[in-house]
């Protein structure tokens, strides 16, 4: 299983990436402050493994609703093996109905990442 945070908040990518580190299900996490960076990596990955992205919803330059509108352009092929989260530290209930407006983002999440919400995630995609 492959992992990409992409977060503005150096903070809340390193704790990201040591929580899903310590899950004994990564292959790869591949962490990025920038939005477009993130998206740029996902455009050009050439192998199709199975990989969950924890997106922030407020991020300067591109903001995590952008990065979903931008994703949902890409070819079903390039799409097919991400599953998207959102995150905010904020529980805005406009955020919270806007992302249920998106077919590729699977639940908005509460910031910061924790073991807990991890393991959530894992057994909602089936790996134990």
């Amino acid at each position: 299983m492959n992992f990409i945070v992409i977060d503005d908040s150096k903070l809340d990518c390193f704790i990201a990436e040591k929580i899903i580190k310590n899950t004994g299900h990564c292959d790869e996490c591949k962490v990025f402050q920038q939005a477009t960076e993130g998206l740029e990596y996902i455009k050009n990955k050439t192998d199709k493994n199975e990989t969950v992205v924890f997106v922030d919803i407020q991020m300067p330059v591109m903001n995590g609703f952008e990065f979903v509108e931008a994703f949902e352009g890409l070819a079903d092929d390039v799409k097919e093996p991400y599953s998207i989260y959102m995150l905010s530290s904020s529980i805005n209930e406009n955020d919270i109905a806007k992302v249920k407006g998106y077919a590729s983002v699977k639940h908005f999440l509460n910031k910061p990442l924790t073991n807990d919400t991890i393991a959530a995630v894992l057994e909602e995609l089936n790996i134990t």
